[in-house]
C-alpha cells in the first residue's frame, strides 16, 4: 500500500493514452513476467475460474477504468476520499459473505482509518460522472481483496495474480474494439511507456504479490485496513516532491489513521483468519491431491482438486 500510495500521481501521466488498451498492455506484461518466473502453476477449478474472472473484471480491469475515468471528472482529493473508505467496506462485507457477524472492534478501527483518510485528502469536487466512477473504483478496491481471499488458499498469491492478470487482458481489449480504441492506437510517448512499465512491474507484479501474501497471513479484514495507508503515503510523497509541508488538518489525519491501524492490528484485536484456520479441510484435501499426483493417480488428484475448488 505504501508503494501504491507513493505512485498515485503516476496515473495522470497516461490519461491521454487509450485507457483500455494501456491497461491491457500493463496486465499482459505482468502476466508474462509472472508466468516466466513461476512455472508449473496450478490450473484453477471451475469454481475458482469464475472467481478469478470476477476478480479480473472488478478488482483489476474495472477498478483501473473507473479510477482513470474518475480522475478526468473529479479532483484527486475526492477520488481518494471515496476509495479510501475501502477498509470499512472490507471489514463489513468480508464477514457477511462468510455468513458471520463483523467484528465490532475491526469495524470501529476501520471507521477511524477512513475518517483519518478523509482528513488527509481534505475536500474536493466532482461531477456526476466523477462521483459514479469513484464509487465504481471503491467497489473494485473492495472486490480486489474479498474475491481473491476465496482462491488464495490453493492457488497462492503468485497463481492468483498470474491468472487474474491474464484474464484481465481480453476483458479490457474486447470493449476497446467497439469504443474505437484500436483505431486510435499509437506508440506511447517516453513518459507514458515508462509509466506503463512501472505499473506492470512494480504496481502489479510486486505490489499484488505483497498484498495477497499479506491477506493470507493477516486475514482479509485486518489487511484491508492497510488501504488507509494510501492517502498517507500519497501525502508524504507529494510533500517530499513539492518541498511543501502538510497542513495541520492533514497531519492530524495521519495521526488518526495511525491510531486506527494500531487498534485494528494490535495483538488484542487479532481476529480469526479464515484463510489459515477455517480452511483446514481444504488444506488436507489439497495435500492429499499432491500425494496422489506424485503417485501417478491423476484421476484421484483431479477429484480432490475439484473438491478444494468447490469448498
Amino acid at each position: 500500500m505504501a508503494l501504491l500510495g507513493c505512485s498515485v500521481s503516476l496515473s495522470r501521466l497516461i490519461l491521454d493514452y487509450p485507457t483500455l488498451t494501456g491497461q491491457a498492455i500493463r496486465y499482459a506484461v505482468a502476466a508474462v513476467i509472472l508466468a516466466v518466473v513461476r512455472r508449473g502453476l496450478l490450473r484453477p477449478t471451475r469454481a475458482e475460474l469464475g472467481r478469478l474472472l470476477l476478480l479480473a473484471a472488478t478488482g483489476m480491469a474495472g477498478f483501473n477504468v473507473c479510477l482513470l475515468a474518475a480522475l478526468r471528472h473529479a479532483d484527486a482529493a475526492m477520488v481518494g476520499t471515496i476509495v479510501g473508505a475501502a477498509p470499512l467496506g472490507i471489514a463489513v462485507a468480508g464477514p457477511l459473505l462468510r455468513r458471520s457477524r463483523p467484528a465490532p472492534r475491526l469495524v470501529a478501527a476501520s471507521a477511524v482509518v477512513v475518517a483519518g483518510a478523509a482528513l488527509v485528502h481534505g475536500g474536493g469536487h466532482a461531477d456526476r460522472i466523477g462521483l459514479l466512477a469513484a464509487l465504481g473504483a471503491f467497489v473494485g478496491e473492495v472486490c480486489f481483496s474479498l474475491v481473491a481471499a476465496s482462491v488464495l488458499p490453493r492457488l497462492g498469491s503468485v497463481g492468483v495474480t498470474t491468472w487474474a492478470c491474464a484474464f484481465s487482458v481480453p476483458l479490457l481489449l474486447v470493449p476497446a474494439i467497439p469504443l474505437g480504441e484500436l483505431g486510435r492506437m499509437r506508440l506511447p510517448t517516453v513518459p507514458e511507456a515508462a509509466t506503463l512499465a512501472y505499473l506492470a512491474v512494480v504496481l502489479t507484479v510486486l505490489v499484488f504479490l505483497l498484498w495477497y501474501g499479506g491477506i493470507a497471513r493477516l486475514g482479509v479484514e485486518r489487511a484491508g485496513m492497510l488501504v488507509g495507508l494510501l492517502p498517507v503515503t500519497t501525502l508524504i510523497s507529494a510533500a517530499v516532491q513539492d518541498i511543501d509541508l502538510p497542513s495541520p488538518a492533514q497531519a492530524a489525519g495521519v495521526l488518526v489513521v495511525a491510531l486506527g491501524l494500531a487498534a485494528g492490528l494490535g495483538s488484542a484485536a487479532r481476529a480469526r483468519n479464515p484463510l489459515r484456520r477455517a480452511d483446514d479441510g481444504r488444506v488436507v484435501r489439497h495435500r492429499l491431491a499432491a500425494v496422489a499426483r506424485r503417485q501417478g493417480d491423476q484421476r484421484a488428484a483431479a477429484d480432490l482438486d475439484h473438491q478444494v475448488g468447490e469448498a
